[in-house]
């Protein structure tokens, strides 16, 4: 390598580090630094999977897949195992190094599903910020078989930037939840403390009204902004409970059985399994019940509600189920409302699924699974 190409080189190594030190969108981030390092090492083909605490691995990035591999929207990369996720797995991958054939494109030789491009190896490079792994870091190039110890070194480094580059990311967007949990607990104290104890005051100086005066167009007016006042009073209410749920330290289904009874709802509770749900788990569940229970008070036409709620050490499924009036909906068409859509979209945000059934005459249901 020339002086020159060693000054690029540099230069580009420099971007990469400046790049994870700033970055805070993780796929953007992995895209932009697997084709910078791809540059500098001369190599053409790459991809990143984050493996999650199930094994699972997911393809954030990826940079020049031959066809065999890209086909069907890279369905190819994106199920099964392979012999370097596996060893991932098994703890066996502690460092760079040399994978002796892919799995996948020999799978791919196999079937005839596509050119290869001459790929067949790739280099495996473990992400991780001391004892925390993130994922594998792949790299090839066409008729490539083996990698020299200094192109392994480097491949290392840069993997040991990029493990740590996803540890802050994920402190940063732990400090930001919870930010924001402490920021809806002082918004939920502002409204309790002030909004709602003027509206508990308007409806007493109405009440007080109302027996004040003789005149009965006067004491409709009072019994009117009485009645004002108090549906405003449940609105607050309800709305003070969906920023800072009092019953949510209890657990979900305690909190989930108090805002229903709150709404005026006769819940029933079906719990099967036990576990200890992650977080973001349990605020999406939250959410999208709190959603769907709110549906049932001013929709269906029923008080009674039924929440079906199933845990095991891989996923968790919950749904909400009413015998109310219900409506049409046929699944392959656009989900109605708003508040439907975001249920749907909590969910999917989490790899989940929804589901929403629902006809006239025979109530609806909301079931939502996630997994761990």
């Amino acid at each position: 390598m020339s002086v020159e190409d060693r000054y690029q080189s540099s230069i580009i190594l420099k971007e990469i580090a400046e790049l994870l030190n700033e970055g805070t969108d993780t796929k953007k981030v992995l895209t932009v630094v697997l084709k910078k390092l791809l540059q500098v090492t001369g190599l053409q083909t790459g991809w990143i999977f984050l493996i999650d605490d199930s094994g699972t691995q997911h393809l954030v990035a990826d940079e020049a897949l031959p066809p065999a591999l890209a086909a069907n929207q890279k369905q190819r990369m994106c199920q099964d195992k392979c012999w370097c996720v596996n060893k991932y797995n098994n703890l066996q991958l502690t460092k760079a190094t040399n994978i002796i054939e892919c799995k996948r494109i020999e799978d791919a030789l196999d079937e005839g599903a596509g050119e290869t491009c001459g790929l067949s190896h790739h280099a495996t490079v473990p992400l991780r910020a001391g004892q925390e792994r993130f994922g594998i870091l792949n790299v090839g190039a066409p008729n490539k078989t083996h990698f020299e110890r200094n192109e392994l070194a480097l491949l290392e480094s840069v993997a040991y930037q990029i493990g740590t580059a996803l540890k802050r990311i994920k402190l940063t967007q732990r400090e930001q939840e919870t930010a924001l949990v402490a920021e809806r607990n002082r918004l939920a104290r502002d409204l309790h403390d002030s909004v709602n104890q003027l509206l508990f005051s308007l409806s007493l100086t109405a009440r007080g009204g109302v027996e004040m005066t003789e005149s009965t167009d006067i004491k409709e007016t009072f019994t009117y902004i009485q009645d004002l006042a108090q549906e405003a009073l449940g609105e607050m209410r309800a709305l003070i409970w969906q920023l800072r749920p009092d019953g949510l330290e209890n657990g979900l289904i305690s909190a989930l059985r108090s805002y229903a009874e709150m709404l005026g709802l006769s819940i029933e509770t079906k719990l099967t399994g036990a576990t200890s749900l992650p977080g973001k788990v349990e605020e999406a569940l939250w959410r999208i019940g709190q959603e769907a229970l709110a549906n049932c008070k001013k929709h269906s036409q029923t008080t009674e509600v039924v929440l079906d709620f199933q845990a095991s050490e891989v996923g968790v499924t919950m749904s909400i189920m009413d015998n109310g009036c219900g409506f049409h909906h046929e699944n392959n068409l656009e989900i109605p409302t708003l508040g439907l859509r975001n249920m749907k979209k909590r969910t999917e945000n989490l790899d989940g699924t929804f589901l929403l059934n629902s006809k006239p005459g025979t109530g609806t249901e909301i079931k939502v699974y996630i997994p761990f």
